[in-house]
């Protein structure tokens, strides 16, 4: 049998199992830290969280000490709860005192079921998103490429925001469906909601972006020139495309487990990462270990299944290297693409300079909450702050930063995911790790700052580029072209500039131009916790944060940041396409 047709060797199953099992045992020694890390006294910390006792007494703090058993140390914490795993014993809370498995196990029901009802929205969404692409595609009629700017606009969305509008319009004001609690179905479906449409148009679009090069392939042309039906040229292309997308689910629905407090909170839902940002703020150890066990036990199984399932849809020619490669075909750019881009780079342009023309700082009691006025163009916000200067003088941080953090995970993410093996555990671990936790543990280290937020969402952030490269790379390593290159002699190096990276780096960048308003609102959230840029410097994310509280009474404080955010998704998305475009100049429309 010759080199370019042998079957692929069986990867070793240890070094992904090895790399969990790191992952999950220095995360949770982590964990075991922040009482000690934060600088603060766990006691007075807990004593505060039971009794709201702000200035407590030492014999009091004494008894604390004493009951907890803080003296021995987080090694000695560590090992009495593991100890007490295999018997079914998390220990107690340190602020309720009741039993901790029994709360955890109510809190991951709760959220697995929520994660399934945004799982289903998320399908919904991204069906939307690229149902023309399948429909022209399975018909050989797509000769335009998609400009993708609904699925920036959907993507943007904060889900906070979302979640406060649907609450109060369709849970308050048409009372479709609750809007506060957990009592059932119906109370699932505008957090569902909430969570799964952002989501889906992310995944949406990046599933449009890859469809075209799968219809473009020869088995496609062959099957609409013998006569079969558009819907099963359709369904294989999906089939083609889905693996690439799959490692997608992890960090973004998956996610959701431990990610959505915010969304929690708004609908009042006792979720798990709602429960675990409460331990962790009330430093409850006890609580916070085991919501975190939760979260990587999850994620390591979601991601053998991913896994699983993407080499079930690819099959034989995966394991035999037999895989054809994808290529996007050159399509027709859409007229209004280069107009989209000019007119969200000029609105944001003229946004940014009339803001810096005022003071952000200057606060007017008298004038809390203006609409917008000549004066105040984009209204003002509880303080009596001009919201148009606080938008324009918070463009440059809240742009920087978050193309800084982008840009730093993205990189992350390609190198590590060009070792597979000895990341694919790391990554899935920390794709459900909700960012405000890392938060914590960094800035018990280096204390509240800009710069600590912006490195504990790198230090999670990188997990959906790892996965994604990972996927491209297996799928572009099993084509034919490439045992063509390896039989004619070519080395790594080459394969790596000529082949690997240019199958990957396009589709990564995609994914973090969809992914960089998140970034900001993760940013922003960190904040909102003292975790990240403190008030009262201006940054987009902040003021929606802030001004969240007040949508339904002045909504204008949230539209003016939320629609910035939209415009700068959209300016991304479509500067991208128009750089492909050029790059593509010349080239044949897809017939």
């Amino acid at each position: 049998m010759s080199v370019a047709h042998a079957p692929a060797a069986r990867p070793s199953l240890w070094p992904a199992a090895a790399g969990r099992v790191l992952a999950a045992v220095a995360l949770l020694g982590a964990v075991a830290l922040l009482p000690w890390l934060t600088g603060a006294d766990p006691a007075r910390t807990v004593l505060r969280a039971r009794s709201a006792d702000q200035n407590p007494t030492p014999d009091e703090l004494a008894v604390v000490r004493e009951q907890l058993g803080l003296d021995e140390g987080p090694l000695a914490h560590l090992g009495h709860w593991l100890g007490g795993l295999p018997r079914g014993d998390a220990g107690v809370s340190w602020v309720s005192g009741e039993a901790v498995m029994p709360q955890v196990g109510t809190a991951l029901s709760v959220s697995l079921t929520l994660m399934l009802g945004a799982f289903v929205v998320t399908a919904v969404v991204a069906a939307l998103v690229c149902v023309r692409t399948v429909f022209l595609g399975s018909r050989r009629r797509l000769r335009q490429d998609r400009t993708g700017t609904t699925a920036a606009v959907l993507a943007a969305l904060p889900k906070f925001l979302l979640a406060s509008v649907l609450a109060t319009v369709c849970g308050v004001w048409w009372g479709w469906f609750p809007s506060s609690g957990w009592e059932g179905p119906p109370s699932m479906v505008l957090p569902s909601l909430a969570l799964g449409i952002p989501s889906g148009a992310m995944l949406g679009g990046l599933l449009d972006q890859a469809l075209p090069a799968a219809f473009h392939e020869p088995w496609a042309r062959t099957a609409y020139a013998v006569g079969l039906p558009p819907g099963h040229i359709a369904r294989d292309a999906l089939r083609r495309t889905l693996p690439g997308i799959l490692p997608q689910l992890l960090p973004t629905v998956v996610a959701l487990v431990g990610g959505a407090v915010a969304v929690e909170k708004i609908f009042n839902i006792p979720g798990l990462g709602r429960l675990a940002l409460e331990a962790a703020v009330a430093q409850d150890l006890p609580v916070l270990q085991t919501a975190t066990l939760a979260l990587v036990l999850l994620g390591v199984s979601a991601g053998v299944l991913i896994r699983a399932l993407r080499h079930a849809l690819l099959g034989r020619p995966l394991r035999d290297g037999a895989l054809p490669a994808l290529h996007r075909p050159p399509l027709v750019a859409p007229r209004s693409l280069r107009w989209i881009t000019a007119v969200c780079a000029l609105a944001l342009l003229a946004l940014v300079t009339a803001g810096l023309l005022r003071d952000p700082l200057g606060v007017d009691t008298a004038a809390r909450l203006l609409s917008p006025s000549p004066e105040h163009p984009l209204g003002t916000d509880a303080l009596g702050r001009d919201l148009l200067a606080r938008l324009g003088h918070g463009a440059v941080r809240t742009a920087g930063v978050a193309l800084a953090v982008t840009a730093l995970s993205a990189a992350t993410g390609l190198l590590l995911g060009m070792a597979p093996r000895a990341s694919s555990g790391p990554t899935e671990v920390v794709s459900t790790l909700p960012a405000v936790l890392a938060g914590l543990l960094i800035a018990g280290v280096t204390g509240p700052s800009v710069w600590g937020a912006a490195c504990a969402v790198c230090a999670v952030g990188w997990s959906p580029y790892a996965a994604q490269t990972a996927a491209l790379l297996e799928q572009e390593r099993a084509s034919g072209h490439i045992a063509a290159s390896v039989a004619l002699g070519a080395g790594r190096l080459h394969l790596l500039r000529r082949h690997l990276l240019p199958a990957v780096v396009p589709a990564l960048l995609r994914n973090a131009l969809l992914r960089l308003p998140t970034t900001v609102l993760v940013l922003a959230s960190l904040g909102f916790l003292g975790l990240g840029e403190q008030p009262p410097t201006p940054e987009w994310g902040r003021l929606l944060s802030e001004n969240q509280p007040y949508a339904e009474l002045a909504p204008w404080t949230v539209l003016g940041p939320a629609a910035a955010l939209v415009l700068l998704s959209v300016l991304a998305v479509t500067a991208g396409a128009v750089r492909r475009e050029k790059g593509a100049h010349g080239g044949q429309a897809f017939v």
